[in-house]
């Protein structure tokens, strides 16, 4: 989403630097946004596709020889077993990429339409309790307020590290700027995590918490909040909420008393924290992944949103507010399967587990016993898009030792990894600096209304494929068409006409009851230009196909490189946003309420044991960028963090290696004794594990660090939404054996 301003001297990028006149980030730019330059030209960025030739060797063909062994190896999958056995795994990469984001929907539908059951994603190991709860509550799986950052007088962020994620699912530039704002006006920031962060490190107080124990925190301030008459009934608000007393009721056994033990907070510490709440003029909350990746990571992510409710910030200045995207994206839309009035879970379940879906997913560990299981419905071909499921999956050791089973792996990439070192063909990708870019997600969560769109700055080779016609390659191969001989053109428009056409005749999504074929004709480009051009249309601004004369297009936002701001992020947006049966704001449902009873046997539960976390960093994201000679200088970063206390008890020393064991597996790392830990807690860095044979990362390699998603356990799962817990696992800490 941030500006940039690219110098390019012979062909080759010189220096990146942040744009002062972008509209949004105003020059602001972090270390992942000067590495593009890096990843352009990075020699083991794959140029060409690869074949694993008999040998197991990856060696590069033509386009067409590529197209071609697709073909082969995918057809007699299709034929002799149906989709049915073929899933889909999407990458994190794909919400960065315009190609991927339009185009893996014409993959995934086509495929599902073809007999797929379910697809993978990391989301079942990072967000999804946000898009239950954005579900649930306001009516859309991407629907949620973010704080207020310029108005709140006091933050109270759990489970979120913006000086390392630069704010996720909460898009601001310089975030670590806008938090120290809030100090320097009066305000405060408390930060909630077992480790002190360096967010923690500059906010007004750090509250460390054991991992996994968030939910019984906010109940604890949600039951002090209604003891102490401190729960506030807005007159914005009236009439617009359903559910408080119910969950209000459901907070009576949690007294901060109660759950001081279990969490580590002490009593008088939660009361302040209420009362500090109670206090401020617009108070508010903010959680993200750490609150999401533990064992009521759903519960921890709703009583957020139920406390901003309490507090009277929802949908007030300084408080919780709902952004406006300039782009209408299918996104904000109910998908078609879920055709009832409410949001559904559980419609079908994974063949060898018994796994639920929620919003279409079953959890990622799923997919290696779904392929190595033998029997009706195996997996035996996998299709990977822009992801590293061997890296970023629980257990995952035994979804490597899986893949090599499979009959057909076609991965789309630009690296040889260690999930694609295991494909049969790999098609790459275009660098970011090759492409045109123009976001419909992130704006979903922004502190400021903006569009922009960007155009490549080094232009494609004219020989090779865009990522979306090689995702409708793959797409037609679902129905039957052979790879080699897609019609682009005619599978482009059968995917963008359908799509026009099932939103004209359906219900809720700004074409309901309009002329197909006159949308069609108005919209300009091919590929992603196209539905770009129509989102921007039906966006708030855009012309809505003559009906606001003068609005945006496509065309007139590629007039303005620097972006256009549109709006300010501000209150009265409920009539707008919430799309839920009942119109209101719905924050009592039996799939939340019902796991509350296992809440509340978490209260007295006897864990003497240390419990492993997880983190990143500000110079990585996930395993993308390990690759960048820049960002991997400085000391080793894959780490073991353990607090003075528990190395002394467990006689481990800094800088010497030591064996973190759970029910799972055993790694050893070098372990970095530290204060920033809370006793009790230790904490490994994920998108490690790197140095695999088979893999072409010249500089990954020679930091490879270790897979922490080796010692997560497949079973350990967030109920309500299926997520993976990674955030709070048992484990034991012992010296490693000499030699």
């Amino acid at each position: 989403m941030c500006g940039l301003r690219v110098t390019v001297a012979e062909g080759d990028v010189a220096s990146i630097r942040g744009n002062r006149d972008d509209v949004w980030s105003q020059g602001h730019l972090c270390p992942k946004g000067t590495a593009l330059g890096t990843i352009h030209s990075d020699p083991d960025r794959l140029r060409q596709p690869l074949v694993r030739n008999s040998s197991g060797e990856h060696v590069p063909v033509s386009w067409d020889d590529a197209f071609a062994e697709t073909e082969r190896l995918l057809r007699p999958v299709l034929d002799t077993y149906g989709a049915r056995a073929v899933t889909v795994y999407i990458g994190n990469p794909v919400a960065h990429n315009l190609d991927l984001e339009t185009y893996v929907g014409a993959l995934v539908g086509l495929a599902g339409a073809a007999g797929m059951p379910a697809y993978y994603s990391p989301g079942t190991v990072d967000q999804w309790p946000l898009n239950v709860v954005g579900a649930l509550l306001f009516g859309g799986m991407w629907n949620a307020p973010i704080p207020d950052l310029e108005r709140t007088d006091h933050l109270v962020v759990l489970g979120a590290n913006p000086s390392a994620s630069q704010g996720s699912m909460l898009s601001t530039p310089d975030v670590m700027g806008k938090l120290t704002a809030i100090r320097a006006r009066g305000g405060r920031v408390v930060v909630v995590d077992p480790r002190r962060t360096q967010t923690a490190h500059r906010a007004s107080q750090w509250v460390p918490i054991r991992p996994g124990t968030d939910a019984l925190l906010l109940f604890a301030v949600l039951h002090t909040l209604a003891a102490t008459g401190a729960v506030r009934r807005p007159a914005h608000l009236a009439g617009r909420v359903l559910g408080l007393d119910e969950v209000l009721a459901l907070a009576e056994p949690f007294t901060p008393e109660r759950v001081a033990g279990p969490t580590g907070v002490p009593a008088e510490v939660i009361r302040q924290l209420a009362a500090d709440l109670a206090a401020a003029a617009n108070p508010v909350l903010y959680s993200r992944i750490g609150a999401c990746t533990q064992e009521f990571g759903t519960l921890a992510t709703w009583l957020v949103f139920v406390l901003n409710v309490a507090l009277g910030a929802v949908d007030r200045p300084g408080g919780a507010l709902f952004p406006k995207a300039a782009v209408w994206s299918p996104m904000f839309a109910k998908p078609p399967d879920q055709v009832g009035p409410g949001w559904e879970f559980g419609r079908f379940h994974s063949r060898v587990r018994g796994a639920p879906e929620v919003l279409g997913q079953f959890p990622v560990s799923c997919l290696a016993e779904e392929i190595d299981t033998p029997g009706e419905g195996q997996i035996r071909a996998l299709i990977t898009v822009a992801g590293n499921p061997v890296i970023s999956s629980p257990a995952a050791r035994r979804l490597d030792d899986a893949l090599p089973g499979l009959d057909a792996m076609i991965s789309v990439d630009n690296w040889l990894n260690e999930t694609t070192r295991h494909a049969h063909v790999i098609f790459p990708g275009s660098s970011p600096l090759e492409r045109a870019h123009c976001d419909d997600l992130y704006w979903m969560y922004s502190t400021a209304s903006c569009v922009k769109w960007s155009e490549p700055v080094f232009p494609p080779a004219a020989s090779r494929p865009s990522e979306w016609e090689v995702l409708l390659r793959l797409a037609g191969a679902m129905v039957g068409i052979p790879v080699p001989d897609t019609d682009i053109g005619m599978l482009d428009d059968l995917y963008v006409h359908g799509m026009i056409a099932t939103m004209c005749q359906g219900s809720g999504n700004p074409l309901a009851g309009r002329d197909p074929a006159e949308v069609i004709e108005s919209l300009s480009g091919r590929g992603p230009e196209r539905l770009m051009d129509l989102g921007i249309r039906l966006g708030p601004w855009g012309e809505d196909f003559g009906r606001r004369p003068g609005g945006l297009t496509l065309a007139e936002v590629r007039r303005h490189p620097d972006g256009l701001r549109l709006e300010e992020l501000d209150g009265g947006r409920l009539d707008e946003v919430i799309s839920t049966p009942s119109g209101k704001i719905e924050l009592a449902h039996p799939i939340l309420t019902d796991d509350v009873g296992r809440l509340l046997t978490r209260i007295d539960r006897d864990e003497d044991e240390l419990v492993l976390t997880s983190r990143r960093h500000l110079r990585s994201n996930n395993s993308w960028l390990h690759n960048v000679p820049a960002l991997m200088r400085g000391k080793d970063r894959c780490t073991l963090l353990i607090h003075p206390d528990d190395a002394a008890r467990n006689q481990v020393r800094s800088g010497h290696l030591v064996d973190v064991s759970t029910s799972e597996s055993t790694l050893s790392v070098p372990a970095e004794v530290t204060d920033e830990m809370m006793p009790g807690v230790v904490c490994l860095p994920h998108g490690w594990g790197h140095g695999v044979p088979g893999t072409r990362l010249g500089v990954a390699n020679q930091h490879p660090g270790v897979n922490s998603n080796v010692l997560n356990p497949p079973e350990l799962i967030d109920v309500p939404s299926n997520t993976q817990v990674v955030n709070g696992v048992p484990c034991r800490v012992t010296p490693s054996a000499p030699g």
